[in-house]
């Protein structure tokens, strides 16, 4: 999963942080969202998610340019790792690197036939899975894609081969017994210790690949301090090498990553002449950069304002839908005031989900509502409430000043003590620079808290991926942007020790039931098992969801093939199609 500002990481989040940013089971389609819409491109996307704004090859001039806003700065260029898995590192990084499955925007995975002709299953005990790659496929300087890049990046996430690899999740390369190649590198056996639920999430665009004949200038891939050079060299190194049809071509730190198509690229050659990504990361500045054509695509987080003002624009269209990225508060369990698990469960209790919804999203969608679960949303086969029967997230104060009078604590003087007499001591709560929505958040919580005698600060970071990873905070609200594999996604986010579980959660019990349910190859009997250890994660009050984030893009009328996607690939998850209309 990306973490967003990713993610998805990402972390992957992150690229989704997971992600960031990177997570999610196969379930339902994109549909039923009722999505918001302006202009005429975009008006098709609620029933058909995938193909609305299409236009043919012939259709397209050949050549333009197209400058895409993203809200932050790319300080570290490695996707698959803890700080570098942000969302808008992996939207960057898309058109560069191979990968197996990506998320179309109805929220399901697809096999990418550029870089995998097939990926099947040929056994269940041991579960093996047999990689068949495209024999045309080649990196920028003209080496093969082979096995030896599924077998450096299995080693560089496996948790096991390179322990000071800090890659942004472990999960399923930890359940690998063995990666090996033949028919000279273009045939991938995967054979598993334990079966895998989600073993399509292994190499995806979540945690797509990097070259290993590059890897292997920068370090012994043999060896564990080799594979953690060659790790940290591809973060601190912006790439010059591509492995997908596009490349960059310039990078201009804080302000712009210009790409071109990649010449050496086998399949079908993109229109544009480039794609820019320039870094935009106060969003309130982002509408007046389109209306003045200074950019031509924008995907911020929506903001009420924000939305308002692209609405009359002429010839621009927008598109506000749900899907795989989702809006929480995280606590930092390293505080040792937030060890203790009453005063969490009170400060959650505390927070009004709804108002909180009525007062931020509510104000440009009615469609939006409390999200109770930590892995599925409810477009998904598996979705369970485990939130609403805790308390938590109802607003209800008094509840909440049952629970730490219970379990010990004293408000006297607007100040909380806790049970040994102590004064709980200020928190801080941190939000992305430039987002409204989550500032709002931020003080709706920290309002929240004033009642039951806790102060909170409010501070944003304009580094996400960093902030989340060096555990600078004591609260923090960000999203997941989701990958359709929530199973290995869980142990990501949840497991202990994990890349992206950045407060330091540690569950035994929610480890135990989420290893079964990732090595389970009933899907039903796999959600069951998953929602076991949701329901234990919700009463431990570790992650509060809040709802199920809406995204928004607005693009020029004159770009053909772009559209929404709510997943931690996002709208580039199809750039190469992309094309001026004639």
């Amino acid at each position: 999963m990306l973490v967003t500002t990713r993610s998805r990481a990402a972390k992957l989040g992150a690229f989704v942080a997971g992600a960031a940013l990177l997570l999610s089971a196969c379930g339902g389609g994109g549909g039923g969202n009722s999505a918001v819409q302006t202009g005429q491109a975009f008006a098709d996307c609620d029933k058909n998610p995938n193909t609305c704004n299409a236009a043919q090859a012939d259709q397209l001039q050949q050549g333009g340019d197209v400058t895409y806003a993203i809200e932050k700065n790319v300080p570290n260029w490695n996707v698959i790792s803890a700080e570098g898995n942000v969302f808008e590192t992996g939207e960057v990084t898309k058109g560069l690197l191979p990968y197996t499955f990506y998320a179309t925007p109805d929220l399901k995975p697809v096999l990418n036939k550029d870089f995998v002709e097939s990926a099947e299953v040929t056994s269940t005990s041991p579960q093996t899975v047999v990689y068949k790659l495209n024999p045309k496929a080649v990196w920028s300087d003209g080496t093969p894609f082979s096995a030896d890049d599924f077998i450096y990046n299995y080693k560089v996430q496996n948790g096991k081969d390179c322990p000071d690899c800090a890659a942004a999740s472990t999960a399923g390369y930890d359940q690998v017994k063995s990666v090996t190649g033949s028919d000279n590198g273009k045939t991938v056996t995967v054979v598993f210790d334990k079966p895998f639920t989600d073993w399509k999430l292994l190499w995806s665009s979540g945690g797509a690949m990097y070259p290993a004949h590059l890897a292997k200038q920068h370090g012994d891939t043999n060896t564990p301090a080799g594979l953690a050079s060659s790790f940290k060299w591809f973060g601190t190194t912006v790439p010059t090498w591509s492995g997908g049809p596009w490349k960059i071509s310039k990078f201009v730190n804080n302000q712009s990553v210009t790409e071109v198509p990649n010449d050496k690229y086998w399949g079908a050659k993109p229109k544009l002449n480039s794609v820019i990504f320039r870094v935009i990361t106060d969003a309130t500045q982002e509408p007046t950069a389109l209306q003045n054509n200074e950019v031509q695509v924008i995907y911020p987080q929506p903001q009420v304002d924000l939305i308002n003002q692209v609405k009359n624009m002429p010839n621009i269209s927008s598109f506000i839908g749900l899907g795989l990225t989702w809006e929480h508060f995280d606590f930092n369990l390293k505080n040792p005031a937030l060890a203790q698990k009453p005063l969490r469960q009170a400060l959650f209790t505390a927070v009004n989900r709804k108002d909180m919804i009525a007062k931020t999203v509510g104000q440009f969608t009615n469609k939006v509502e409390p999200l109770n679960n930590h892995n599925f949303v409810p477009q998904q086969t598996g979705y369970k409430d485990t939130v609403s029967a805790t308390g938590q997230g109802s607003g209800d104060i008094e509840k909440a000043k049952k629970i730490l009078t219970d379990a010990g604590y004293k408000l006297a003087n607007n100040q909380l003590s806790d049970p040994s007499g102590k004064p709980v001591p200020e928190l801080r709560i941190r939000y992305t620079v430039g987002n409204q929505i989550r500032q709002n958040e931020c003080e709706l919580f920290a309002q929240t808290a004033a009642q039951l005698g806790v102060k909170v600060k409010v501070q944003s970071t304009d580094d996400l991926g960093q902030t989340t990873t060096s555990g600078d905070y004591d609260v923090i609200v960000f999203a997941w942007v989701a990958s359709p594999f929530p199973f290995g996604g869980a142990i990501q986010n949840w497991g202990t020790g994990q890349g992206n579980n950045y407060g330091k959660y540690s569950s035994p019990q929610v480890d135990s039931l989420m290893a079964q349910a990732n090595a389970e190859t009933d899907q039903t009997k796999a959600a069951d098992l998953l929602n076991q250890a949701d329901q234990i994660m919700s009463e431990d009050a570790y992650v509060l969801p809040l709802y199920q984030k809406p995204t928004f893009i607005a693009s020029s009328d004159k770009i053909a093939n772009i559209r929404n996607n709510s997943t931690l690939d996002g709208p580039v998850y199809n750039m190469a199609e992309w094309g001026i209309r004639k």
